[in-house]
């Protein structure tokens, strides 16, 4: 099956990401921008007949996509939660291209949405979790990255200069996005390396800020998106796999799944990673955009941290690289983290960069990762003259 071209992303809805939630609710982050990204579209709430939701920690239901769906006044024709960590806002732009394609729906609302309460921890609930690492501390994604790190820099000589250079660069894109989290002083290599330690190798400036917001994209088939305001981005390939969860059952710590998922958007784009103009990494830790840029092909294994070295990942750079910050320097508010990087893309292929737009930007990469490098989506995105 192929969804090549057979369905486009109109508009998009971003909050700034909030340091505290204040009297905020996950339902009403996730109303507030649901009517950006329908504006946005230059659709109306009646035009919208599909519906793909992550559910939010804060507010986690039963039932929920049926019970938010109710709140924003929705009716519909296709309706589901997308459920694979922070992998699911990718997840559900090509299932949304799917349902299009399959003709259950013709405008496919994508939404996420969480608060980040201080405090607010709740245990495992995946029994393997639960029962074999939780007791003995192996938990947490601080402790899983951290390995992997670890295992690269031994693998490969990985050198933790390296891998603050993406942090440094990813905040030097963030200066010139007014949403970002931390736009308000550039970093240098330096004060990464010297920043506080939270889990040998990674330091505080190469792990991602939890903090609140919500995301949205409105994906539509080509006969609705021939009327949207913007300039039109097609997604031209996709792919998903996923060979693990917990990281004790890992195939391997630096080879990851993102290999199988990029190679089949690539597949069905039918185009090669060096035909991209920018790409949007997930990057929860600094050490996960390395690794991603190796198993998606736009560098050989093991040549990640001198790949990052020695290309300026910024927007005017030879490899823009997360232009809007990343979640390093963006934040990341839950799901809404990993949506960042496909708003973001959409952005610049429609030309709406600003201050950081890539120049003649036409395609470009996305990739989405579930959380200890487990369930991974890759799309490959286009705006056509």
């Amino acid at each position: 099956m192929s969804i090549k071209a057979k369905a486009a992303a109109i508009g998009i809805g971003e909050l700034k990401p909030l340091k505290e939630p204040g009297d905020n609710t996950a339902l009403g982050l996730m109303a507030k921008v649901t009517a950006e990204a329908i504006a946005d579209a230059g659709l109306e709430k009646k035009d919208i007949d599909g519906f793909l939701v992550g559910v939010p920690f804060a507010d986690p239901g039963f039932i929920y996509p049926a019970s938010a769906a109710e709140v924003l006044g929705l009716h519909l024709k296709m309706l589901n939660q997308v459920d694979i960590g922070g992998a699911s806002p990718a997840g559900m732009i090509w299932r949304a291209a799917a349902a299009i394609d399959a003709g259950m729906c013709n405008a496919v609302l994508c939404l996420v949405a969480d608060l980040n309460r201080r405090g607010d921890q709740r245990p495992p609930t995946v029994s393997v979790m639960r029962e074999f690492e939780a007791p003995y501390g192996n938990i947490g994604a601080n402790c899983g990255y951290a390995m992997i790190a670890h295992r690269h820099m031994f693998e490969y000589s990985t050198k933790p200069e390296q891998m603050a250079k993406v942090a440094v660069d990813q905040r030097t894109n963030a200066l010139k996005n007014p949403l970002a989290t931390f736009n308000d002083k550039p970093l240098t290599i330096s004060d990464v390396l010297n920043s506080r330690m939270i889990v040998d190798p990674l330091h505080i400036f190469e792990i991602v800020s939890p903090v609140s917001g919500g995301a949205a994209v409105i994906v539509a088939s080509p006969e609705v998106a021939k009327r949207a305001k913007h300039p039109p981005v097609w997604l031209l390939g996709a792919g998903e796999y996923c060979n693990h969860s917990s990281i004790t059952y890992a195939p391997s710590l630096t080879e990851s799944p993102i290999k199988i998922a990029a190679d089949s958007a690539f597949k069905m784009a039918g185009l090669k990673p060096k035909d991209m103009q920018l790409v949007c990494p997930y990057d929860c830790y600094t050490i996960t955009v390395i690794v991603t840029l190796e198993d998606a092909g736009f560098c050989k294994k093991g040549q990640g941290g001198p790949f990052v070295a020695e290309h300026d990942l910024t927007y005017k750079g030879d490899f823009p690289c997360n232009t809007h910050g990343g979640q390093l320097s963006f934040g990341q508010p839950g799901l809404a983290g990993g949506m960042s990087h496909v708003t973001e893309m959409i952005r610049q292929l429609m030309g709406r960069g600003g201050e950081r737009q890539v120049k003649n930007a036409s395609l470009g990469y996305v990739n989405g990762n579930g959380g200890i490098m487990s369930e991974q989506v890759g799309l490959v995105m286009e705006r056509r003259s």
